[in-house]
């Protein structure tokens, strides 16, 4: 089962996206504000993170830098998710090192197909490593 890490400062964002996923048969975890975010995912790798982009303690972007450091989560897609949404907040997302960028609200749909799309890329990858 592929466990998707989901970081919002926001219960209710929380609560929404964790439902979705668990109907589609991750195993979620949660976590409250970028410093909770960042121990979680350095105790026990995720698949893939969902990561606000502005949270207390640490931002998603700060999250982002650390994780990126340790080589278990290079690879780790990680979607930033705001609220923000700026003209030029894609591309500095992605530039920074984030895989996909989302708006809130977030669009289900769309969530449920980017997590599926990153983690069957993820998984792809992966075969053609150990292949």
């Amino acid at each position: 089962m592929k466990r998707i890490l989901i970081a919002d400062d926001k219960a209710t964002s929380r609560e929404l996206l964790r439902t979705v996923l668990e109907r589609q048969g991750y195993a979620v975890t949660e976590a409250a504000d970028g410093e909770e975010a960042l121990q979680k995912a350095l105790a026990e790798p995720p698949d893939l993170i969902l990561l606000d982009l502005q949270m207390p303690r640490r931002s998603g972007y700060e999250v982002l830098v650390e994780l990126r450091k340790d080589p278990r989560h290079a690879e780790v897609p990680i979607i930033a998710i705001t609220a923000s949404v700026m003209q030029g907040d894609r591309e500095k997302a992605l530039a920074a090192g984030f895989t996909g960028y989302m708006a809130k609200p977030v669009a289900l749909v769309h969530l449920r197909e980017e997590v599926q799309r990153l983690l069957l890329l993820k998984d792809l990858e992966t075969a053609g490593e150990n292949g």
